[in-house]
């Protein structure tokens, strides 16, 4: 059974409103030099890591631009750096202590068991296949390779659902389809573009659903000529003003 999207040519206006109202904004110009470039930097370990960890925090926190999440992601050095970890004897405390010194992290204890399980995971021998998954993506794909990297993330380290395992590569620049689909843009989805049905969180954490949903979003950009990476920064950036 297959549920084919049908797009209005009021769905393609709500698209083109926000996109052109949010063309010049800084996130928006971000994407385009970052995720749209034919080339980017190669991801490494530390890179990685910090990316991770970076995602991690945002569960059901708030992540806008005067966040203390986007303060503490800010900082160099980094405070969870590779470096940093790897003086550790006890991985789990010093996430914890470091998450609540900043005061970022919503659910503490349990963000610091995942990160201190993908940290022992890595450096168990899993650091050659996340940095080579992340860099199937350093060139121009298609969306099929994109969601294969995310699945990987998501089978492979706890605490990362659909929208998670999306955030890191969104902050790695590395996607142009696969976007995580967060409450401004189910916001958006709900109120402006009225979508047939009401996307709720949970049901975005069922990784068919989240398919289906980003599906519709993926031939709605289509039909406008734009991409999903795009309308999601401008999503963010007229909800962040």
């Amino acid at each position: 059974m297959n549920i084919n999207w049908q797009i209005t040519e009021a769905d393609k206006a709500c698209v083109k409103a926000i996109l052109d109202k949010q063309r010049t904004s800084t996130l928006v110009r971000d994407r385009h030099e970052r995720n749209l470039a034919e080339t980017k930097p190669t991801v490494t370990k530390e890179r990685f890591w910090q990316a991770l960890v970076c995602m991690r925090i945002t569960t059901r926190a708030a992540s806008g631009p005067s966040s203390r999440i986007a303060t503490f992601q800010s900082l160099s050095p980094f405070p969870l750096s590779y470096d940093a970890m790897c003086k550790e004897q006890s991985p789990q405390d010093f996430i914890h202590k470091t998450l609540s010194a900043h005061q970022v992290g919503t659910d503490r204890e349990k963000i610091s068991k995942d990160l201190a399980e993908a940290f022992k995971l890595l450096e168990a021998g899993e650091w050659q296949g996340a940095v080579d998954q992340c860099n199937r993506l350093i060139r121009l794909v298609p969306r099929e390779t994109e969601a294969e990297v995310a699945d990987y993330i998501m089978d492979t380290f706890d605490g990362f659902g659909p929208k998670q395992s999306r955030n890191v590569l969104q902050e790695l620049g590395l996607t142009r389809y696969e976007i995580p689909i967060d409450t401004r843009v189910t916001d958006w989805l709900n109120d402006e573009l009225k979508f047939p049905f009401k996307v709720t969180s949970i049901a975005l954490s069922d990784r068919h659903c989240y398919k289906l949903i980003l599906d519709a979003i993926c031939k709605l950009c289509d039909e406008c000529g734009a991409l999903p990476c795009v309308l999601d920064a401008s999503i963010f950036s007229a909800q962040d003003e």
